[in-house]
Formats: structure tokens, C-alpha cells, sequence
């Protein structure tokens, strides 16, 4: 079945957002601009133009490049997923003839399919009249087709909606969320392993806006741990192209040392901890950062015990937020391929002042004690003195600005 010469037809991007939906109509056009400019930002780093228009639920992109900007978008935090429509007039003899296109297309002979028929702010018509109508248009042009509502094989997306008429047969997934920028900034905690990538994604999934910090272990970190740091903040990055991650790395070789030489060894990871929680707090006051993210987990490793996290959480001055924090290493591990920082072969991460037996329940008082044998505070202000910055941008370390 043709189109109709007059009938307006075009291929086009659909953004669906979801949680966004929720939010009192202020909120919601705050959110809704967000995700536009977060938008433009990611298309124009990959040199697509395009134009935008917003409807109920819906973000309808216009441009010369669909599948190009349906992969970019599809990454887009805010966003449920991605669908690349036939957009036609707003009646249903356009929709039904662009669902028979498509179908024939890719409804293979002897295949069960199903139509899914939706109409919104269009008269004479229901979704379920809607629906049968295009599936009697498809079962004429491929009668082999059998019609399955339950389980099918093929499904057809036809909407006829008052702005026009949308029809696809496949949704790309994307991530949800939140859109980045809308809950401001923070600093995470990254480490070369498989939590704090995680962690810090799923903040960013949140709408926040992230930067890093990572404690570099000098002589006692193994020979992959700062690359492999690097590779997860790029890879992050792609994740919010068009808006730069800046990851502070601060050298803690003078601390480390002391540690091994000086404080109790079964502390040693509890020390680090909570060595961490005073750095990072310092960088967030003086960055103006809402919150200090971890990857904790509750029982995962000594110094996470809830024990452990009690005293170590006692060193922040800031808020702190552990997203990770009732994941089972599995559930970390199935994120961290998602998102692409999981890595079969990580290398040499090794931390060589680990202890034989460390500590699984410290005391507080304890270990403010050794915090003055070892000069804790003084640990904390030279590594603050001598940060080192990198920056991501586009899944690429580029230049800080």
C-alpha cells in the first residue's frame, strides 16, 4: 500500500521521559529544558543538527541523521528510550498506511505480531478501533502473519496523537534517571575498581552533575591503578557528552608511608578510609560540591562493615552519599558492564598496604589516637596542596580547562 502523495511523511527521533512526567508543571519544565539543552549539547559534539519539539511525554527530533542522534540520545539521562518514527499527518488512514509500510518491511512471512495503538487528543476514533485498523491493513499485505496479542513475535507502535501521527517497531532503551545538571554538583570517589564507577553513575543517573577525586597510592599502588582511574572517568564521560568531568588525583605517597610505618596494621584500611572522607571533604567545601559520593557496600569488604562505616563516616564534614550501599557485588558487577567500565583483565590494582588481618571493628578513639601519631591532618593539607587535574569530555581525557 503506497503513501498518499499529499501526505506528509518524515523520519524522526522520539525521546520518551518517564519520572519527569511526575513532577508539578514548573519542576517538569525545568526538567524538560534541562534534558533539551543536555540535548543539544551531546548532538552538537557529534557535529548533527536538529530541531526539537516537545509534546506530552514525548520529545520529537527532526534531523538529516536519525539513527546518528537515536545512539547519541539513547545515553541521555532523563530519558526511558529511543524510538525512530514515521511521523504523518495526525489521521488515521496516514498512520495505518506508514504501520504497512513498515511492516512489510519487517514482518517476516508466518511471524506473530501485535499492534499497540494509542490516540491522544484526536476525535473519532479509540485506541482499540485504531489498533484493529492498522492490524486488518498489515494481515492484507502479509497474510501469512498470524495475529498474537500475548506473545508476539513483531510489534507495531502506531500513535495518533493531535501534532501527528507516530509509527515504529522498535524502542531503544536508555538509561532514565534524571537529567544531568538538575540536582547539582557533587564529588565522587574513584577508584580503579568495580564500585566506584558504578556509584558514581548512578549519581549522575540522578541528575547530578559529577566530578572525581582519586587517592593515589604512590609506591603502594599497583602499576595499572591510575590508568585504569583514567579509562573509567572517560568512559563516564561519554555518559554526559558535552559536559566535562574533573577528576582531582591526589598524590598520598608521604601518607601511605607513614601508615605502614607508624599506625597499627589492622587499622591501616580504616586510616585510609577515613583519610579519604577528610580529603575529600576539604575538596568539596573549597569546589562548592553539594555531597561527597562512595561506593560502599555494607559487608563487602573489613572496613565496611557497619562498624567500620560509622567510624570512618565520622571524618566527613560534608554529606555523604553511598548509592551502592545494599548491592550485592553481582548487582555492581552487572551495572559495571552496562555502562563500560567493567574490565575482564584490570591489570595490576594491587594495594601493597593492605593488611594480612585488618580491622572488621575498630573504635573510634583508637583510631583518632594513631590519626595524631601519624599526622593525619597534616597528610590531609599537603595532598590538598598538590592536586593534580584531569579532564574528560566525549569519552576522551582532554586538557583541563
Amino acid at each position: 500500500m503506497a503513501f498518499q502523495a499529499n501526505s506528509r511523511v518524515e523520519r524522526v527521533v522520539m525521546l520518551r521521559y518517564g519520572e519527569i512526567f511526575l513532577k508539578s508543571e514548573p519542576v517538569k519544565r525545568h526538567f524538560v529544558g534541562t534534558l533539551l539543552r543536555n540535548c543539544t549539547r551531546a548532538l552538537g559534539a557529534a557535529g548533527l543538527s536538529h530541531r526539537a519539539e516537545v509534546h506530552r511525554g514525548r520529545v520529537i527530533l527532526h534531523g538529516e541523521c536519525p539513527e546518528e542522534i537515536a545512539s547519541i540520545v539513547s545515553r541521555l539521562f532523563g530519558v526511558v528510550d529511543v524510538s525512530i518514527c514515521t511521523l504523518t499527518l495526525p489521521d488515521p488512514r496516514s498512520v495505518t498506511d506508514a504501520a504497512v509500510a513498515l511492516a512489510s518491511i519487517n514482518l517476516r512471512p508466518g511471524l506473530r505480531f501485535a499492534v499497540r495503538a494509542r490516540r491522544q487528543g484526536v476525535e473519532g476514533i479509540t485506541s482499540q478501533e485504531l489498533g484493529a485498523r492498522v492490524g486488518a491493513a498489515i494481515l492484507d499485505a502479509v497474510p501469512s502473519a498470524r495475529v498474537d496479542l500475548g506473545s508476539p513475535e513483531y510489534e507495531v507502535f502506531a500513535e495518533l496523537r493531535d501534532f501527528g501521527g507516530l509509527v515504529y517497531d522498535s524502542r531503544i532503551p536508555a538509561p532514565g534517571g534524571l537529567p544531568w545538571g538538575t540536582q547539582g554538583k557533587i564529588l565522587a570517589l574513584l577508584s580503579p575498581g568495580i564500585d566506584s564507577p558504578v556509584a558514581m553513575w548512578m549519581m549522575m543517573r540522578r541528575g547530578c552533575e559529577v566530578d572525581a577525586l582519586h587517592i593515589h597510592g604512590g609506591g603502594y599502588a599497583g602499576d595499572d591503578v591510575l590508568s585504569t582511574t583514567l579509562r573509567h572517568v572517560s568512559t563516564l564521560s561519554s555518559w554526559c557528552t558535552g559536559f566535562p568531568i574533573t577528576l582531582h588525583v591526589a598524590d598520598a605517597g608521604d601518607f601511605y608511608d607513614d601508615l605502614v610505618r607508624r599506625a597499627e596494621p589492622r587499622l591501616r584500611c580504616v586510616l585510609c578510609k577515613r583519610f579519604m572522607m577528610r580529603l575529600g571533604s576539604r575538596l568539596v567545601t573549597r569546589g562548592g560540591y553539594l555531597a561527597l559520593c562512595t561506593g560502599d557496600s555494607i559487608g563487602q569488604v573489613a572496613s565496611q562493615t557497619m562498624a567500620n562505616l560509622s567510624v570512618i563516616s565520622q571524618a566527613a564534614t560534608v554529606p555523604l552519599v553511598r548509592p551502592l550501599v545494599a548491592f550485592d557485588k553481582q548487582d555492581a558487577v552487572n551495572l559495571a558492564k552496562k555502562i563500560g567500565t567493567f574490565e575482564r583483565q584490570p591489570g595490576d590494582l594491587a594495594c601493597s598496604a593492605v593488611p594480612r588481618v585488618p580491622a572488621t571493628t575498630s573504635r573510634l578513639e583508637g583510631v583518632i589516637a594513631m590519626e595524631e601519631k601519624i599526622g593525619m591532618d597534616d597528610h590531609v593539607s599537603y595532598a590538598m596542596e598538590r592536586l593534580r587535574l584531569y579532564c574528560a569530555l566525549n569519552g576522551a581525557l582532554v586538557k583541563p580547562e
